[in-house]
């Protein structure tokens, strides 16, 4: 009988809080090993946090002092939540986010058997310039150096990761987290109609290039709207600048909390359009995947691998290039759909399987140590 294993996580903002990939991770991967009788730490930030329960849904919560700053929240929290780990009762250490690659020495040093996923390419991200992108590329160095399993979420990841670091990695990708177990009125609160908005789901940040797919959907034949959810969690001028372009054709929602709302958004849209740059199996598009949206997607390597198998329209960082695309898939539409028809999401996408993955090197980390 494998033994029930104390784990302990670090990286997230915490849980239930749900803002990216990370927090889903977090959330879809602790609820479960908590139901297969595992004991789960998940580290939060203390000023996220109004109400401070201990425990949630049989998840143990730990709430490490954090400041409201874009640069150094991340770090700040981290360090406290090693230290509190490091000196705690606990089997091993999972933690999120390459940005935390230093502090791996910690349960190095202590003899803690870790995990890390690096998720994507930080230092390439607009949004960390100069020192900021240095720091990335630098801990994700250490991170390869300090941890004792990274891993990546798609097989290019892993590539990028081997030949930049030396590094092996194992991977594991993010899953769906669409439900449709209940109605939902968000269509009728937002005046859309079903099949006659494009989506856009992502942070309002440069990499996601939000901004330029909206101006070239606006400069497009397309009568149809276009939808964007998401937002970022402080004052930021590019996110402000983007929601200038507002009208009846463009719409922004905002964060969309409720998953049932967020569900129906993508169920019913025309097309899902996907811009984001740097970053392996991004959680938005295995949604739309689920929900078998069809979708034009920036053309990158990552993009192309989560699509090789689905007919989708690919664009480039062009304005009018995206005008085009956006012509081209519309009057193309009918057999993009049928070619489509058959589609089902990989099994690799499936949050179960997805956590006995992790559980499979979570065992293997603490029977290594043990030997």
């Amino acid at each position: 009988m494998d033994k029930k294993l104390k784990i302990s996580i670090i990286g997230s903002r915490g849980y239930p809080f749900v803002y990216s990939g990370y927090e889903t991770l977090v959330k879809e991967l602790s609820e479960r090993l908590v139901k297969s009788g595992h004991h789960v730490r998940v580290y939060c930030h203390s000023s996220l946090f109004k109400k401070k329960p201990r425990l949630v849904n049989g998840i143990k919560l730990i709430y490490t002092p954090s400041i409201k700053s874009k640069t150094f929240s991340q770090l700040f929290n981290s360090f406290f939540s090693f230290i509190h780990a490091c000196f705690s009762n606990t089997d091993l250490v999972l933690v999120v986010n390459s940005a935390n690659g230093p502090f791996g020495l910690l349960t190095k040093l202590f003899r803690i058997p870790t995990a890390i996923n690096v998720d994507g390419l930080e230092w390439l991200r607009p949004k960390w310039k100069g020192l900021g992108s240095l720091y990335f590329r630098f801990a994700s160095k250490l991170a390869t150096l300090f941890f004792d399993e990274i891993i990546t979420d798609s097989i290019e990841m892993n590539k990028l990761y081997r030949d930049k670091f030396g590094k092996k990695s194992t991977v594991i990708a993010y899953g769906s987290t669409m439900k449709i177990e209940k109605k939902s009125k968000i269509l009728e609160k937002l005046s859309l109609q079903k099949k006659k908005y494009y989506l856009i789901v992502g942070r309002l940040i440069p990499d996601n290039n939000s901004k330029l797919i909206i101006e070239g959907f606006l400069n497009s034949n397309s009568n149809k709207s276009i939808v964007i959810v998401g937002d970022v969690p402080y004052n930021d001028d590019y996110a402000n600048n983007i929601k200038l372009l507002s009208s009846n054709k463009v719409v922004f929602t905002g964060y969309v909390n409720d998953q049932f709302d967020l569900t129906v958004l993508y169920d019913n849209c025309y097309g899902y359009i996907h811009g984001h740059e740097f970053g392996g199996t991004n959680p938005t598009m295995i949604n739309a995947l689920d929900l078998k949206c069809q979708i034009l997607a920036l053309d990158t390597i990552f993009n192309k691998e989560m699509l090789f198998d689905k007919k989708s329209i690919f664009f480039n960082k062009n304005k009018s290039l995206i005008s085009k695309k956006i012509d081209e898939f519309e009057n193309t539409y009918d057999e993009i759909v049928a070619k489509n028809s058959n589609y089902k999401l990989p099994k690799k996408y499936d949050w179960d399987f997805i956590s006995n993955q992790y559980l499979e090197v979570f065992q293997n980390l603490t029977n290594y140590q043990n030997k």
